[in-house]
């Protein structure tokens, strides 16, 4: 975790040094779903995701006129509600939330001037924060269920990576931006790391808001508002 966490002050350090960077921060509404294979020959589940706020801190810096990097460090919750397939009333649920924290780190391309569209693209990294067991209602499914994570036995894999993009709109006043979003996350993480399940990877959908304050002007010219 240290690691993660030194890699990305320095990343967030070294662009606020450069040329028409703004700081802020984004907040909203995550949803999440999972999918996975209890064994090689088995075709790939799908499971209930959850929902949850997320919110992170944004460092955005352009070095041409309609294009730039955005980095963000952001606090993001995923997990998954499986309902046993089973006939049995009220329904039997295994739910399991994982927290992170996540650096996606995303090319940025906008058209327009003080009213902007843009559209964002790149890899994330992330570290688990924390894994919990919310409730567990039932075991040996058949196929098997999804294993617990939050135990003291559970042992699951820290890191994650993916692919990110997003699509939003935004609006200049003067050194500030208030600005809108939808992203799309894909994760190749599989957090299993007993070897209960052969694979689990998951999808995240985000819904956010941000405020900006640009912190420094182009060296190269000044982007019109």
């Amino acid at each position: 975790m240290n690691r993660v966490l030194l890699t990305g002050i320095f990343i967030l350090s070294s662009l606020a040094a450069l040329a028409q960077t703004s700081v802020g921060i984004r907040g909203g509404y995550t949803t999440s779903t999972y999918s996975y294979r209890p064994t090689p020959s088995t075709r790939g589940i799908s499971v209930e995701g959850i929902g949850a706020p997320t919110f992170a801190l944004v460092f955005e810096h352009f070095n041409a006129k309609n294009a730039g990097i955005e980095v963000n460090l952001q606090f993001l919750r995923l997990g998954f509600a499986q309902i046993s397939d089973e006939d049995i009333e009220p329904a039997l649920v295994n739910e399991t939330q994982f927290d992170y924290l996540k650096i996606p780190i995303l090319s940025s391309f906008f058209i327009g001037r003080s009213g902007r569209f843009q559209i964002k693209a790149g890899p994330h990294l992330g570290y688990m924060l924390q894994a919990k067991d919310i409730r567990r209602e039932y075991a040996d499914a058949s196929p098997p269920e999804i294993p617990t994570y939050g135990g003291v036995d559970d042992k699951p894999r820290k890191i994650m990576y993916g692919l990110t993009a997003g699509a939003g709109i935004s609006k200049l006043f003067g050194k500030s931006t208030l600005a809108g979003e939808v992203r799309f996350g894909y994760d190749f993480t599989n957090p299993e790391g007993q070897e209960r399940i052969f694979d689990m990877n998951s999808t995240n959908l985000e819904f956010t808001l941000a405020y900006l304050f640009r912190i420094k002007d182009s060296k190269i010219g000044k982007l019109e508002n």
